[in-house]
């Protein structure tokens, strides 16, 4: 499944461009701070869809429910994640199920 282009920003890492959206309104678990937020990255180019990577990030939504304290998502965050899963077998080129990556186990450190 293709990630939507209204909504997504470009990222180049390692001389790759990849698309990636975080959701703009939570899922009623993230909004209610049971589950965190996540977000999908794809290869940019090409005209087929490959896989595309569904990043747990350990954060809560910023638009949750309960006024929970968000931490932004920052470029770098995403380009780590993205290096993270291409080492872990992650293939943004070819088609297939989306790849899970669960980051919520880590802080995310701030840059």
């Amino acid at each position: 499944m293709a990630l939507s282009k209204k909504g997504s920003r470009r990222i180049t890492v390692d001389g790759i461009e990849y698309r990636w959206r975080i959701r703009r309104k939570p899922s009623y678990m993230q909004g209610l701070c049971w589950m965190p937020m996540t977000y999908a990255v794809e290869a940019a180019s090409g005209s087929q869809p490959g896989a595309t990577l569904i990043v747990t990030s350990g954060q809560a939504h910023p638009s949750n429910w309960v006024g929970a304290e968000a931490v932004p998502i920052r470029p770098a965050h995403v380009a780590a994640s993205i290096r993270e899963a291409r080492d872990r077998g992650w293939e943004p080129t070819k088609a297939g199920s989306p790849f899970q990556l669960d980051r919520s186990a880590r802080s995310i450190a701030q840059p």
